[in-house]
């Protein structure tokens, strides 16, 4: 493969999106950094100039992830507003979406083992991304009477574990676990009975 010049910058972006198309083949743990040197055209050595090991360049490709899906989620957020309700919803459909759209961000994000904490920088965008989803919580359980009012920390919580659960499950393709219903419609229906049980939308929402 012939070998094409990069600037500093750009063969770390270029390492980064090789990453990313291995990672979304063959798995985080499913290659090796001298592939993902052949895969940016660039011999294995140059990787070592950007990053230290394969966890240090899925985290990177992690990190973009985060920053990625705390812009939709905000999006989504802004986009149902000044409706507390529309902006949750919106949220918890942006989750699906994002995985569908970025399976290598969202595999680095959530199945690689990289800790969010593994770099400052990491741990703030993914604080930003749940930041998020907590504020539509907030917002949302303005409308819930203080004494029943679970914190806006867990509400987001359990929403944010019901997406997951719904894109592990039924949106990844994964072996045995078909459903007969879309993801989208397991998710919305799943919070619909969530947001009843606190009283939130009526019987007919």
């Amino acid at each position: 493969m012939a070998k094409r010049g990069y600037h500093h910058g750009n063969l770390r972006q270029a390492l980064v999106e090789a990453a990313l198309s291995l990672i979304e083949a063959k798995g985080p743990t499913g290659f090796t950094l001298s592939e993902a040197a052949k895969t940016a055209g660039v011999t294995p050595a140059a990787v070592y100039r950007h990053f230290e090991g394969r966890d240090d360049l899925i985290a990177e490709a992690a990190r973009q992830g985060y920053e990625i899906f705390a812009d939709v989620m905000q999006y989504a957020y802004d986009k149902g507003q000044p409706s507390a309700l529309a902006s949750f919803e919106a949220t918890g459909r942006a989750y699906l979406a994002f995985a569908r759209k970025y399976p290598g961000h969202y595999i680095a994000m959530f199945e690689s083992g990289i800790s969010v904490n593994r770099t400052p920088e990491l741990a703030a965008v993914a604080a930003r991304a749940r930041g998020v989803m907590e504020q539509a919580a907030s917002d949302l359980s303005q409308h819930i009477p203080p004494e029943k009012r679970p914190p806006a920390s867990m509400f987001s919580a359990h929403i944010w574990a019901m997406s997951h659960g719904v894109v592990e499950l039924y949106a990844r393709n994964s072996p045995g676990t078909q459903s007969p219903f879309a993801p989208e419609d397991l998710l919305e229906s799943g919070i619909g009975v969530y947001l009843r049980g606190l009283g939130l939308i009526g019987d007919d929402g």
